[in-house]
């Protein structure tokens, strides 16, 4: 089922081109707050993917409850999960979950580490699963990330993975935002759980597709983080 998932992703992207490029008279201010509208009606609706054959959620998403950057440091940046709240960082439109800070400790200044990563892309205009690296193809091969964080500064390579297949290997700028508030750490024991968070991204905080001129799509993602050897 998941290997078939991901047999179409290829597809998917291809169609979301072409649907894309009939919106190519439109401005790119245009369709910049076209994709505003559609981050407000996921932030109130939210979304679900049912597998047809088992029944299964792939994704599901409910209402989301926003809190400012504010309220997010008064609560030791934490998102209450319970709540599905996701804090908005107003300088780039990023809204995000944390659901677990995970095991470890926090990438530190002047350190280059190797990432694990684990996801899924949703592209939030077209309400579909686009990428992912959570199914049976890709079950021995995550997502290899190197970030380093020169005094205060997150950068990111993608070394391997699906991510750097499509996209490229150039880590969107989203997915080092959780760095700053998340540990790396491994799962040492039954006990110790990696961080897991949850974006939403605008265009310009995401892959180098969702930013083509005649494209301009968000995407939500669930991603785990966890430190490689």
């Amino acid at each position: 089922m998941r290997q078939r998932i991901y047999g179409i992703l290829l597809v998917i992207i291809a169609m979301i081109n072409v649907f894309q490029s009939c919106s190519d008279n439109d401005s790119y201010a245009e369709k910049r707050e076209k994709e505003k509208k559609q981050i407000q009606a996921f932030l109130k609706t939210g979304a679900l993917v049912v597998d047809k054959d088992s029944g299964d959620s792939l994704i599901y998403v409910p209402p989301i409850k926003t809190i400012t950057e504010s309220q997010f440091y008064a609560n030791d940046s934490t998102t209450n999960v319970s709540k599905n709240e996701y804090v908005l960082f107003a300088n780039t439109g990023v809204y995000m979950q944390i659901e677990r800070k995970g095991t470890g400790k926090k990438l530190e200044s002047g350190e280059t580490a190797t990432v694990i990563c684990r996801y899924t892309e949703f592209n939030i205009a077209t309400d579909s699963i686009q990428t992912s690296n959570n199914v049976l193809t890709y079950e021995g091969h995550p997502d290899i990330m190197i970030a380093q964080n020169t005094y205060g500064t997150l950068t990111g390579t993608f070394a391997s993975g699906v991510m750097k297949t499509f996209y490229g290997s150039s880590v969107p700028s989203s997915w080092l935002v959780p760095l700053q508030f998340i540990n790396l750490g491994r799962q040492a024991s039954d006990t110790s759980e990696i961080a897991k968070v949850r974006l939403i991204v605008p265009s310009t905080q995401g892959q180098s597709n969702a930013a083509l001129y005649t494209n301009i799509y968000p995407c939500y993602y669930e991603i785990t983080y966890q430190r490689g050897r």
